[in-house]
């Protein structure tokens, strides 16, 4: 098991959001079954401090901008080292964006870095189909596939994911842990906890909104755990 499939989009999946009532103008579908869903607009920013065996290893941040004709672009950046002193003998960095309009997810760009193995895909919607060019996966999949970077709440009831590394396509199996109080944002909230079961095995909380509030896995026998810097 590479870090690289531990990492977020990196980690990264295929689900339709059936049934879930949305603004006509949404550019993403509000989280299936939750009142007062959460939904992301331009402006929004979900930043977490990375920690490695309790201390600094690096940041996360989604970022939220509108794109043209309506659509919403969710820009992901993950930026991860580990060295002794002034030696770096780990890297990892990730930038990818995703384009979303009508509810439904219209293209996909990425590429990482992982300690020098670099990857990188795109991917554009034709019709019912998202038409991925990866260095791990070129072809078709259902255009209702979820990226896997985590603050989509759908991901929660997916069996697939997409990695915005590289293109790859994980298969998933994801079961609710039940509710845990956690610290997020400087305080103590209450979340639901869900374990993901894949060539990756992390866990992942989400408040009762469907926010994205906390992540942890374990890479090379060391916990890696996402605090959320503040509530958004």
């Amino acid at each position: 098991m590479t870090f690289k499939r531990l990492i977020v989009s990196q980690f990264v999946m295929a689900l339709a959001l059936g049934g879930t009532a949305m603004a006509d103008d949404a550019a993403v579908p509000a989280a299936s079954g939750l009142e007062n869903a959460w939904k992301p607009a331009a402006g929004d920013e979900i930043r977490f401090n990375v920690l490695r065996k309790g201390n600094p290893f690096g940041s996360h941040t989604v970022v939220f901008e509108k794109g043209p004709n309506n659509a919403l672009i969710a820009r992901t950046k993950v930026g991860l080292k580990a060295g002794l002193g002034p030696i770096t003998v780990f890297r990892y960095d990730l930038s990818a964006s995703e384009t979303w309009r009508s509810g439904k997810l219209v293209a996909v760009n990425g590429q990482g870095n992982d300690d020098g193995r670099k990857g990188s895909m795109k991917a554009t919607r034709e019709g019912d189909a998202l038409e991925i060019q990866g260095t791990e996966f070129t072809g078709e999949v259902p255009a209702d596939i979820i990226p896997a970077s985590h603050w989509n709440y759908a991901q929660t009831k997916a069996s697939q994911l997409l990695s915005t590394e590289n293109g790859e396509i994980y298969k998933v199996t994801v079961t609710p842990k039940g509710r845990e109080t956690i610290k997020a944002g400087g305080k103590s909230i209450q979340a639901n906890r869900y374990f993901l079961d894949s060539n990756i095995d992390l866990d992942v909380w989400y408040d009762d909104q469907g926010r994205w509030v906390k992540l942890a896995f374990q890479a090379r026998g060391q916990d890696i755990e996402y605090i959320l810097d503040q509530m958004y």
